[in-house]
């Protein structure tokens, strides 16, 4: 099984569509970061594990997942019905056959929309910017992705914010990991999103990775 790190803050809606297209060996891990809508009671009956992280944050929610989890190999998935949890083998089996040591998902919008373009401009910049610092050649801070857990473990991330993905390549490129990604579908999110969907949001994100690249 594969421990799948899904971050909930107030995801009810999109719960039962993600959470009912998980793929056979691929083991939801809901980390409910202060819902207020029951989204961490609805996850649990559906079946999914649930862990609780009551510290506000993309990147501590992450961080729980990632500490509760008990597989080799482990995901990272948003949980808003924007990534389709059936494309989660392009990400996992490089990993697991050792041909990738980390797996980004490069997103591919589905529908007008499923993108905000001040979002895709934000993201656009700053993987400029980790190309340039790491000759890495991504186009993508996408965050499906996966790795084994106990190297990104031994990695030691520290933001617990929205740094959180570009801190993982960063640490990873240092490290020699061997880093690719594969196209995968980006659809539009369930509900408003709290980073792209909102130019506060995405300035927020684009202020912890800028801090992250500093």
């Amino acid at each position: 099984m594969i421990d799948v790190i899904l971050p909930v803050l107030n995801e009810r809606d999109a719960l039962p569509w993600v959470l009912g297209r998980m793929p056979e060996g691929y083991a939801p891990l809901v980390v409910d970061n202060g819902s207020s809508d029951g989204s961490g009671e609805l996850a649990a009956s559906l079946g999914a594990r649930v862990v609780r992280e009551p510290t506000p944050g993309f990147g501590a929610a992450c961080y729980a997942g990632l500490t509760a989890a008990t597989s080799e190999v482990v995901c990272f998935m948003d949980c808003d019905a924007s990534f389709d949890p059936r494309e989660l083998p392009r990400v996992a089996d490089p990993v697991r056959d050792g041909s990738a040591d980390l797996m980004l998902g490069a997103r591919a919008p589905t529908a007008k929309g499923a993108w905000p373009a001040h979002a895709r401009a934000a993201n656009a910049l700053l993987a400029f910017e980790l190309r340039r610092r790491t000759k890495i050649p991504l186009k993508d801070l996408g965050p499906m992705r996966a790795a084994r857990r106990e190297g990104l473990l031994a990695l030691g991330i520290a933001d617990r914010r929205f740094g959180w993905p570009l801190e993982m390549v960063l640490r990873a490129a240092d490290a020699g990991w061997t880093i690719r990604e594969t196209t995968v579908s980006y659809h539009p999110r369930e509900g408003r999103s709290k980073v792209t969907g909102t130019l506060k949001g995405t300035a927020r994100a684009v202020r912890d990775m800028t801090g992250v690249l500093r």
